[in-house]
Order: C-alpha cells, then structure tokens, then sequence
C-alpha cells in the first residue's frame, strides 16, 4: 500500500527535495564557464518549452515531464555520487504529489517558469549563493502551491477512523458511541 498524500508529507519532501537541488545549483554556478553556457542553454531550452505549454494550457503530462528534465539538467551530469545517491532517493517522493496535482498546477505555471528564469539567469551568472536560493525558493513556492491544492482538493489516501455502521442513522459510530 503506498503512502497517503498528505500536506505534512508533501511539504517535507518538497522542502528537502528543494534543499538538495539548491546545493546542486550552488555547485552548478561554480562550474567553469564553457560547461556552465552548455548546461544554461539546456535549461533555457526547456524553460521555453515549458513556457509554451503554459500558454497553450498543453498536456499535463508533458509539462510534468518538461519540469522534471529541467530540474534534472543542474543535478544529474553535475553533483557528486553522494548528493546524486540522495536526490534519486527523495525526488520519486515529490513526483508522486506533482504527478497527481499538475493537471491544477497547470494555472500556476507562470509562476514556475519565472522562477525558473532566475534560476537559470544565478547559475548563467555563476553566483552560488543566488543559485541555491533561487532554487529553494522555487520549491518552498512549489511547497505553498501544494498548500493550496491541498487545502481545495483534499488529501489522497488518507484513512478516516473505523466505526460500526448504524443502519437506522445511516451514520457510523464511532467505538466509544459517539456519532
């Protein structure tokens, strides 16, 4: 049985999933120039495609895809074996709950796609810190966005207590007899 999709859980996961990818765009923007142009026009790339699915309100699942291999290109060709161990651990985790949301998250793509402009705009720059920052405050907004989903669409797989079922109230009871 999998995990139920709960606000608690999903903020968690995308707050470390936010912290591991900002340490990857730290070391991102502190790679040598040549490196760093090529790994930029990727995601540019990307940002734009993305961009373009936000206009058209595209496939859900292309913009769920877009989003992952932009977020890919500053993590997997860059971060050490230990940081890249961690994140392949975690990310699964935050892509359930995008998976699940993004076709509501397809009216907040703007935003993601301006986020993703200063994130790639730090990293082109090769200013860490602002790499890292830009990339946490990516989630953390990513993390709000879910907030309020959540909030509007519910909790998935979230188990209600057990009762015994009262046919007459058409209500159930609750062990301890009350409704």
């Amino acid at each position: 049985m999998a995990a139920p999709l709960t606000l608690a859980d999903g903020q968690e996961v995308y707050f470390i999933v936010g912290h591991l990818e900002g340490l990857a765009a730290r070391i991102a923007a502190a790679l040598p120039a040549a490196r760093r142009k090529k790994l930029v026009a990727r995601m540019r790339e990307l940002n734009r495609e993305l961009a373009a699915e936000s206009r058209k309100r595209g496939d859900a699942s292309r913009v769920f895809d877009l989003d992952l291999d932009f977020h890919r290109t500053y993590v997997d060709d860059v971060v050490g074996p230990r940081l890249l161990t961690l994140h392949r651990a975690i990310k699964p985790q935050s892509e359930r709950y995008s998976r699940l949301y993004v076709s509501v998250l397809l009216d907040e793509l703007s935003a993601s796609v301006k986020e993703h402009e200063a994130i790639i705009r730090s990293i082109a720059e090769g200013d860490p810190d602002a790499a890292q920052r830009t990339v946490e405050r990516n989630w953390s907004n990513a993390a709000l966005r879910l907030a309020r989903i959540i909030a509007q669409h519910g909790e998935r797989g979230s188990l209600q207590p057990w009762g015994a079922y009262d046919p007459r109230a058409g209500l159930t009871k609750k062990a301890d007899g009350q409704r």
